[in-house]
Parts: C-alpha cells; sequence; structure tokens
C-alpha cells in the first residue's frame, strides 16, 4: 500500500524565484552609484569565473574553513570587480558589503508567477512545508520579502546546515525536522543531480523542475517531472488519499 504524502520540501532559486536582472547587470548598477561605468557582460564573465573558482576552493560558503557566507561574498565580489580593473580596496569592501545587503531583500529578486498558488493549494491539500536549499542565512529575510515564508514549517539552508546538496546529508537533516518516513515526503526542484536524484536517493519523492523543457534525461519516468508548479497539486492530491 503507497504510503500518503504528508510533507513538501523545496528548492529555491530556479523553482520558487530567481534573480530579477542578470549578476552583471545588478553588479554594474552597484558600480554605478560610486561613479564607475563597467560593461555588464564582462562583469557578469568576471562572476562566473570567480564564482567557480571559489566555490572550488571554498564550497559552501567556506563553512569548512570557519567562514561565513557574508565574508565568502566579500572575496567573490573583490575578485569579480578585481578582474574589471577596480583595485581600491576600500572601494571593493563598500561595494561588497552594498551588494550583500542588497540581495536580502525581495528588490533583487522575483517570485515565478506559479510559485505562490501552488505553495497555498499545498497547505489546502493539509500538507506541510519546508525548505532544502544550498542558500546562506539571508534565505529567510529573501522569503518574507518576497511573502513566501509564512507557507514554510522550516527553513535548511546549507550554511546553517553545514553541508550542501548533492550531500545527502542535508536532507536528512530536513527529515528530521518533518519526523515522517521518506516515503511520505516530496521533494521539488530544478535541478537533476542536486534536487531529483539526491532526494530520490533517500526514498524522497523527487520531482524535477523542468521550466525551460531542455535537457531531458531517460531515466526520469515522466510522471515525476514537472513543465510548471501549476502541475503538482494534482499529483499530490493523489498521493494523499
Amino acid at each position: 500500500m503507497r504510503v500518503p504524502v504528508r510533507w513538501v520540501l523545496w528548492d529555491v532559486k530556479d523553482t520558487l524565484l530567481k534573480v530579477r536582472r542578470s549578476v552583471g547587470e545588478q553588479y554594474c548598477r552597484e558600480a554605478q552609484r560610486a561613479g564607475l561605468q563597467l560593461s555588464p557582460v564582462q562583469v557578469e564573465t568576471a562572476f562566473r569565473q570567480a564564482y567557480k573558482q571559489k566555490s572550488k576552493l571554498l564550497p559552501n560558503y567556506g563553512r569548512a574553513q570557519g567562514m561565513d557566507s557574508q565574508v565568502w561574498w566579500t572575496g567573490l565580489v573583490r575578485d569579480t570587480f578585481g578582474q574589471c580593473g577596480v583595485h581600491d580596496l576600500a572601494l571593493l569592501d563598500r561595494l561588497a558589503n552594498n551588494l550583500y545587503h542588497n540581495f536580502c531583500g525581495p528588490e533583487n529578486w522575483e517570485v515565478f508567477s506559479d510559485s505562490t498558488g501552488t505553495l497555498k493549494s499545498c497547505t489546502a491539500l493539509g500538507l506541510k512545508q519546508g525548505v532544502v536549499s544550498n542558500f546562506d542565512r539571508r534565505l529567510e529575510g529573501i522569503l518574507r520579502g518576497c511573502g513566501l515564508l509564512t507557507h514554510f514549517s522550516f527553513l535548511v539552508t546549507s550554511e546553517d546546515a553545514g553541508v550542501a546538496k548533492p550531500d545527502p546529508a542535508i536532507f536528512s537533516q530536513a527529515l528530521e525536522q518533518c519526523g515522517v518516513p521518506a516515503s511520505s515526503v516530496v521533494h521539488v526542484g530544478d535541478h537533476y543531480v542536486k534536487d531529483y536524484l539526491t532526494s530520490r536517493s533517500l526514498g524522497i519523492r523527487g520531482y524535477l523542475l523542468n521550466r525551460q523543457d531542455g535537457q531531458t534525461h531517460a531515466d526520469i519516468p515522466p510522471e515525476h517531472i514537472l513543465k510548471s508548479l501549476d502541475e503538482l497539486p494534482a499529483r499530490l492530491q493523489q498521493d494523499t488519499d
């Protein structure tokens, strides 16, 4: 007999919300306030390179090296603008501080049009909801500012958990908070490995969100793929009875 669903766990970035403008554009807007004229394309390229390097050397905001996310992001902003010819340390620190706090609120984030309605529908089905995200400690404030926080009973961020997806340990921490077997839990996310495969490896019912209808994976049954969050409530209703 199939165990009924009791909880829905959510990824956040690119599942429930996304950055409002490209990183290059948003970094350049802040630089412009400081009197700098930079190319968004150049800054975006520099950011991606710096992010890749820092994530490899100091994964998960440098938690294992005793760092916190603000220190980690400050270093990333310095590296990004440094590649673009900005070397004034005081200016770099000011840019980093401003950008860190700019991304704390809703002005730089956009909620997908199908997010709020789906979260409400899950609540109406009697399901409890939580978050499992490779995010830093700003997530609570962002979700509050975007009007989504009240839907969740708990948030597990990789910074607070000390581990990041695809490490299954972050899902194990979430399951402890759910207090039910993994088979009674659903997870929804947009990443094939970090969200779908990792949650499924623990017995969680993983769904892969594929908004762009891009790369397909032959090993995923069609019923595990969502092209929109609007499709989720009907599938869950079948599993909650």
